[in-house]
């Protein structure tokens, strides 16, 4: 689909809705919970409610950042050192194993959400600049048809809202324990 015109505004704004929502979801997530509850498991191969959140930011920062053009916030803003995960520099979460997610670590989980923030800023900037041409920019030859800016941004979107989905009944399951 090419945006062309007024429907650039009104894709826009829809996009911008729907991450804001995932900003503010994790931030209900993640409130009153200890360092300790981002760790809990459901059982030995689930995913643990901090680990979802942080992979639900990563893997929007990698695809957002590449389409910007510019360097993820995971780096650029030193992130990757504040959460001082065991992971490679340049992990997402995607393909880990479950011994890797065990090893998820996060000291405060004001980090998670600080993260989450700075993702949120990259995610603003990149759909405010981002015209017709830029939406309907292929980024990826790899598929097809070819992957264009706005096919990749909802398709990111999609996967943070099944992340947090996932997140918010973990935590409702740590609640209830």
């Amino acid at each position: 689909m090419r945006v062309m015109g007024t429907d650039t505004a009104l894709v826009r704004a829809v996009l911008l809705d729907g991450f804001t929502r995932i900003e503010e979801g994790v931030g209900q997530v993640l409130d009153g919970l200890t360092a300790e509850d981002l760790r809990w498991r459901p059982d030995p191969g689930a995913n643990p409610v901090g680990w979802l959140l942080w992979h639900l930011s990563r893997q929007q920062d990698a695809q957002l950042a590449q389409i910007a053009g510019e360097e993820q916030v995971w780096t650029a803003e030193g992130w990757q050192e504040r959460l001082a995960l065991p992971y490679r520099p340049r992990a997402t979460g995607y393909g880990q194993s479950s011994e890797e997610v065990g090893a998820f670590r996060v000291a405060d989980p004001a980090l998670l959400q600080g993260y989450a923030v700075a993702v949120a800023g990259l995610t603003r900037r990149l759909l405010h600049g981002l015209d017709a041409e830029g939406y309907a920019r292929v980024v990826d030859e790899a598929w097809d048809p070819p992957v264009t800016a706005q096919v990749r941004i909802c398709s990111v979107l999609e996967d943070a809202a099944k992340h947090l989905g996932q997140a918010e009944y973990v935590a409702g399951m740590l609640q209830r324990r």
